[in-house]
């Protein structure tokens, strides 16, 4: 048997018959496009330089015709031109054999389409595509709207150049922001690597960078290798200059071990200590060393800790025994002397017999002196009455030489001679005529008076 279809080449007037009829395709429902989603247009991007349409099936009887003999007619705009023969089943199925074949063809169509409008694949390559079905549509052996194909074709060849210039430019785009992002991303490396000393904060931040590094794409293999070396060169910087910080603190830890166990040996030999006042200075100079010193290695500065604090315990516990047995004898003294001062203060009465008073405080001195020490919050308040007791004495004794004394009451008695004195001389005045100077001699002599009566006032306090 032989092909039912057979061509005839373009522009030719008649169609060879068949030589025999062959079955067809059985007939069917009229074909549609593909099932499925169709991909559309990259979100957020320019508006397709090619829309896209759905399939066109349409009414084969519209786009074409079978005649008597089996041939099949083709309607375009340029007229009717035969694509081949029917001979192998009834006319309808010829129709939709046809039919399914431009169903066929448009979807190819389609399918081209979608793929320049979602940008996906080579714009050019599309464009060849869509080249090579519009060469070999006027041979296609179709019934359908092959004009709107051929127009259809003819937008997506037309258009692959602005889609292709587009891609070219969000590819450029995309790829500078790429490198731009880099370069952010090995400058802050570099910045990094040359001045930070957080050491930690520093190391994550250059980790974080390496992350973010892997996820930028789109950048040329020669740009993109410089860039890479100088982030590398800049981690590599950063490492080298924190590994010889901690070499060094390594080397001072270790300094600091050695003179943190020559303290210990000083603490151990002054634990022994009775000498109180001194020693606890000294181990005050060594806690002070101990700081200045420094950290030790960690796994063991911890532990050259525990021995130093536990010499000082030693001398400070034995100091502390000591003290609490001073603090309970200081607070017995404390006791006896408010009971002598009780007594003293009911007793000694230098207002009423001086000599008396004088021979009960020598008394008092001599037993307070006696009992010791007390201890230290209650020394201002005790000393104070004590204080106020030798004030009284002390007074009384003032106002006894004051009231005996021969150059106090001489002067008192001057002062009164010096008035009287005045008060001849202002009225050898007053009778010379002298007037202003008999008053000014008078008052003058006021003055005196009342210096001399003050003088007297005091005495008879005394």
């Amino acid at each position: 048997m032989t092909n039912p279809i057979e061509s005839n080449s373009p522009g030719s007037d008649s169609a060879a018959p068949s030589p025999a009829p062959r079955p067809g395709p059985k007939p069917g429902p009229r074909p549609g496009p593909r099932p499925g989603p169709r991909p559309g247009p990259a979100t957020g991007g320019p508006t397709p330089a090619v829309p896209v349409h759905p399939v066109p099936v349409g009414d084969p009887h519209e786009y074409g015709r079978i005649d008597a003999d089996g041939g099949v007619w083709l309607k375009t705009a340029d007229g009717e031109r035969q694509i081949g023969s029917w001979q192998a089943g009834t006319v309808e199925d010829g129709y939709a054999h046809f039919s399914r074949k431009f169903a066929d063809l448009a979807t190819e169509v389609e399918i081209l389409e979608e793929r320049l409008a979602a940008r996906s694949g080579e714009p050019r390559k599309t464009q060849a595509s869509a080249a090579h079905l519009l060469a070999d549509l006027p041979q296609a052996q179709v019934l359908g709207d092959v004009d709107g194909l051929a127009a259809r074709l003819n937008a997506i060849v037309a258009g692959a150049d602005d889609v292709a210039q587009e891609v070219r430019e969000e590819r450029e785009s995309a790829r500078n922001s790429a490198v731009g992002r880099k370069e952010e991303l090995a400058a802050e490396a570099e910045k990094i690597g040359a001045e930070s000393t957080s050491w930690k904060a520093g190391g994550d931040r250059l980790r974080a960078i390496l992350d973010e590094w892997k996820t930028v794409k789109g950048i040329d293999r020669k740009t993109d290798d410089a860039l890479w070396r100088r982030y590398s060169k800049a981690r590599d910087a950063f490492n080298r200059r924190r590994g010889a910080h901690f070499a060094d603190l390594d080397r001072e830890r270790a300094g600091a071990k050695g003179r943190k166990e020559e303290l210990i040996a000083e603490a151990e030999k002054l634990s022994s200590s009775t000498d109180w006042v001194a020693t606890a200075g000294k181990f005050r100079e060594l806690l002070a060393e101990w700081k200045a010193a420094g950290r030790a290695p960690r796994d063991s500065d911890e532990a050259l800790w525990v021995r130093f604090k536990a010499a000082q315990d030693v001398f400070f516990q034995a100091r502390n025994a000591v003290n609490s047995e001073r603090d309970a004898e200081f607070a017995e003294n404390a006791k006896a002397k408010l009971a002598l001062l009780d007594e003293g203060e009911k007793t000694i009465d230098p207002s009423t017999d001086l000599e008396a008073a004088r021979r009960e405080f020598r008394l008092f001195r001599a037993k307070w002196d006696e009992i010791g020490k007390v201890p230290r919050e209650q020394m201002n308040k005790i000393e104070s009455r004590v204080r106020a007791l030798e004030k009284r004495l002390r007074d009384e004794e003032d106002a006894d030489w004051a009231r005996t004394d021969p150059e106090a009451q001489a002067r008192a008695a001057q002062f009164t001679e010096r008035a009287d004195k005045l008060d001849e001389q202002a009225a050898k005045a007053e009778a010379a005529g002298k007037d202003r100077e008999a008053d000014d001699l008078r008052q003058q002599a006021c003055q005196w008076r009342e210096w001399a009566t003050a003088a007297h006032s005091a005495l008879d306090d005394r």
